[in-house]
C-alpha cells in the first residue's frame, strides 16, 4: 500500500509537471503570436495610413453621435482601441463640447469649407446651456457669410434647437418632428418598498428638497411640482425665444393644445412632416436622394462620385489639430479645471467628480507658479457633502494663495455643485443653468421586516446603545434623532457657507434655499450668481481679477499613464485607418439604427427597454453614493426631459 501510494504521488507529479509545461508553452506561444501580430499591425498602420486632408470647396458635416458633454468619461484605452480596430460602436458615445466649438470656429475661417451641414440624427442628450453655446458658434459661423443646411429623417427637440440655426432645413417627407416641451417625471417606489417590507429612513432639511421623494411617496409632492414647474417653464421659454428668433416667427408658434394639435395634424394629412412644414419649423420636405442631389449642386461631387464633396466632424477635427504641441510664450496662465458629474468621495475617474481627485487638480493649480487664476467649470447636480467640502477647502486655499477663482456653471451646478461654486470670487452661469437646490439629506434602508418574512432575525448583545447598528435591525428612536441632528447641522453649514461667500444673511439664504431649484437667469436676480455668460466669459473675468494683460489658458486634468498615452496615440492611427483604408462613408447615413434615434420627440421604439434602463439608472445613482457619513447634497430632479 505504501509503495502504491508513492507510485500514485510520483504519477501525479509527472502529470502536473507535464500540465505546467503545456500551460507555459501555450502562454509563450500566445504571447509571441500577439507580439508578431502587434508589430505587423503597427507596420501596416505606418505604411498604409494616409493623412486626412480637407477637400477644397467642400461641406463640413457636423455629424455628431452621442451625448454632448463638458468632459468625457474615462474609458479603458485598450477597450477603445479594440472598438476602433473592429469598427464596433461605443454603447454610450460622447461628444466633447469644446471639440464642437473648436471645429465650428476653425471652419468659419477655413476657405476650403464652403458650407456647414447639420446631420444630427445621432445627437442624444445635451443640456440647454450646451446647446446655447453651440448655437452661438453657429450664428458666428453664419456671420462670416457662409451658409448652414440642416437635414434629417427626424428631429428630436435637442437636435432641433441647433437645426433652427440653419439657413435651410430639410426633413424627409416621411419624417417625424414634434416639440413636446420640458417635463420632469420620476418613478416612485413607496408602495413597492412597503410590499417588500423594506423600511426607509429619510433625514432631510429643505421644504423643496425632493431628491428622496421617490422613496417616500407614490407621487410628486405639491411643493416639488411648484418648484419644478418654475425652472422648467423658465428653460422652455428660453428655448422657444431662441428658436423663434432664428426661425423668424412668433414665440407663440409652440405649445398647441391637444385640440389644436389634432386639428392641425388632420389638416396636414396626418403627417408629422407636413405638420412641421405648415408650422414653418422646416423649409422643405426632401427625400435622401433629393437632399444629396441638392448638396452636389452646391459643393460638387466627391472623388468617388457617389455623394457630395464633404468631410465629417471627426476627420475635420483630426485634420486641423496640430500633432506637435507648441510652447506658448506667455508665462501667465488661467487654469481651467472641469468638475463634471456626480460628486463622490475619494479618487474618481474623469466624468465623475471625486473629492480627492478634484482637490488634487486644484492643488496642482495652486502649486504651479505660472497659474495666476483658476476657472472651475462645474457641471454637476451634486452628491457627497463630505467630498464637496474637501473640494471647497481647496478653493479657499487657492484664494488664500492670491489666485482668484471663478466658478463657471454649465448645464447643472446644483446642491453639491453649488457648494463647490459658492466660495469662488465670481460665479458665472448660463441663463439656462440649473442651480441652487441648497439643501441636504441622508437616507438608509433597513430590512428587518423583509428578513423576518423569510424567518431570518438579528439579535445579540453589545456594550453600548449603538453597538451592532446595521441594516438588518430596526432603527432606534435615538439613532434616528442622532442622524436628523447631523442633517440639520449640515444644512446650517451649507447656508452659512453661502451667506458668507455671497455676502448675505442666513435668513436671506434660507428664504431662497430649502432645496429649491432655480435657473441661472433667476439665480442672478436672487444673488446666487454674479453674471450670465459662458466658459470664455469666465476666463476673461478670471484674468481681469488677476490683473493679467496677456495670458494663456491651461487645462488641468488627470494625465493618462505612459501606457495609456501610447494606446491613445495608436487609437488615432486606427481611426485614420478606418476612414481611409476601408473608406468609411461620411455623407448622409443610409441606415439609422434605433440606438441613434433614442429621442424622437418622446417616442421610443423600445418602451420596455426604456423603462428598465430608467429603473436601473435610478437605483444606480443611489447605489454609487459613498459619503462616509451618508450625507448628501444632491439634486436628483435637476434634469429636463
Amino acid at each position: 500500500m505504501i509503495f502504491m501510494s508513492k507510485l500514485v504521488n510520483v504519477f501525479k507529479r509527472i502529470v502536473l509537471g507535464i500540465w505546467r509545461l503545456f500551460t507555459l508553452t501555450r502562454s509563450v506561444v500566445l504571447n509571441v503570436l500577439f507580439v508578431v501580430f502587434f508589430i505587423g499591425f503597427i507596420a501596416m498602420l505606418d505604411s498604409d495610413v494616409e493623412q486626412v486632408i480637407v477637400p477644397n470647396k467642400a461641406a463640413l458635416v457636423l455629424n455628431l453621435v452621442g451625448d454632448l458633454v463638458e468632459q468625457k468619461r474615462e474609458v479603458n484605452p485598450m477597450d477603445a482601441l479594440l472598438l476602433e480596430a473592429l469598427d464596433e460602436k461605443d454603447e454610450k458615445p460622447e461628444v466633447l463640447l469644446a471639440d464642437v466649438l473648436t471645429v465650428i470656429a476653425k471652419a468659419k475661417n477655413d476657405d476650403r469649407v464652403q458650407l456647414l451641414v447639420l446631420q444630427l440624427h445621432g445627437l442624444r442628450s445635451a443640456g440647454l446651456s450646451k446647446l446655447q453655446e453651440v448655437g452661438a458658434a453657429l450664428i458666428d459661423f453664419k456671420n462670416s457669410g457662409k451658409k448652414i443646411v440642416a437635414l434629417g429623417d427626424n428631429f428630436s427637440q435637442n437636435q432641433y434647437y441647433l437645426v433652427s440655426h440653419a439657413d435651410d432645413i430639410w426633413l424627409n417627407p416621411q419624417g417625424f418632428m414634434l416639440l413636446e416641451g420640458y417635463g420632469r417625471y420620476n418613478m416612485y417606489f413607496k408602495s413597492a418598498l412597503e410590499k417588500l417590507a423594506i423600511n426607509q429612513h429619510i433625514f432631510r432639511v429643505g421644504t423643496f428638497k425632493s431628491a428622496v421623494e421617490p422613496f417616500l411617496r407614490d407621487d410628486m409632492s405639491a411643493k416639488a411640482k411648484e418648484a419644478n414647474a418654475l425652472w422648467l417653464n423658465d428653460l422652455w421659454q428660453q428655448y422657444k425665444e431662441d428658436v423663434a428668433k432664428q426661425r423668424g416667427f412668433s414665440v407663440n408658434n409652440f405649445d398647441d393644445s391637444m385640440a389644436d394639435l389634432l386639428s392641425k395634424f388632420t389638416k396636414a394629412d396626418s403627417s408629422f412632416a407636413n405638420y412641421a412644414l405648415t408650422n414653418n419649423w422646416v423649409d422643405q420636405l426632401k427625400t435622401r436622394a433629393q437632399m444629396r442631389s441638392e448638396l452636389i449642386d452646391r459643393v460638387g461631387k466627391n472623388k468617388k462620385g457617389d455623394s457630395y464633396n464633404h468631410i465629417g466632424f471627426k476627420d475635420y477635427l483630426a485634420a486641423t489639430t496640430s500633432i506637435v504641441s507648441l510652447d506658448k510664450k506667455s508665462t501667465n496662465k488661467v487654469a481651467v479645471i472641469v468638475a463634471k458629474g456626480t460628486i463622490l468621495n475619494g479618487i474618481q475617474k474623469p466624468g465623475t467628480i471625486g473629492g480627492d481627485s478634484t482637490a488634487n487638480l486644484l492643488r496642482k493649480a495652486r502649486t504651479n507658479d505660472k497659474v495666476k487664476a483658476v476657472v472651475l467649470r462645474v457641471d454637476s447636480p451634486g452628491g457627497s457633502a463630505f467630498a464637496s467640502e474637501i473640494i471647497r477647502q481647496e478653493v479657499e486655499l487657492l484664494k488664500a494663495a492670491g489666485k482668484p477663482v471663478v466658478a463657471s456653471m454649465g448645464t447643472y451646478a446644483a446642491s453639491g455643485g453649488y457648494w463647490i461654486s459658492a466660495p469662488a470670487d465670481k460665479i458665472i452661469a448660463a441663463p439656462s443653468t440649473i442651480t441652487g437646490s441648497i439643501g441636504i439629506f441622508g437616507m438608509m434602508m433597513t430590512f428587518e421586516d423583509s428578513l423576518g418574512k423569510l424567518g431570518i432575525y438579528t439579535d445579540g448583545v453589545g456594550t453600548t446603545d449603538i453597538a451592532g447598528f446595521g441594516p438588518t435591525q430596526a432603527l432606534t428612536k435615538g439613532m434616528s434623532q442622532l442622524f436628523q441632528l447631523r442633517i440639520n447641522k449640515g444644512y446650517q453649514d451649507f447656508i452659512s457657507l453661502v451667506a458668507t461667500s455671497r455676502h448675505m444673511t442666513l435668513a436671506q439664504v434660507d428664504a431662497i434655499a430649502q432645496g429649491r431649484v432655480w435657473s441661472g437667469k433667476k439665480a442672478k436676480v436672487l444673488g446666487l450668481v454674479d453674471e450670465l455668460g459662458n466658459l470664455t466669459d469666465a476666463v476673461v473675468v478670471a484674468a481681469k481679477l488677476a490683473k493679467l494683460d496677456t495670458y494663456d489658458t491651461l487645462l488641468i486634468e488627470k494625465e493618462p499613464s505612459s501606457r495609456n498615452k501610447f494606446i491613445q496615440k495608436l487609437m488615432g492611427q486606427v481611426h485614420l485607418l478606418a476612414n481611409t483604408r476601408f473608406g468609411t462613408f461620411l455623407g448622409f447615413a443610409e441606415h439609422t439604427t434605433a440606438s441613434e434615434l433614442t429621442s424622437l420627440g418622446g417616442v421610443n421604439a423600445k418602451p420596455m427597454t426604456q423603462f428598465i434602463n430608467q429603473l436601473q439608472a435610478d437605483f444606480s445613482k443611489m447605489n454609487q453614493f459613498n459619503d462616509p457619513q451618508g450625507i448628501y447634497t444632491l439634486c436628483l430632479a435637476c434634469s429636463a426631459q
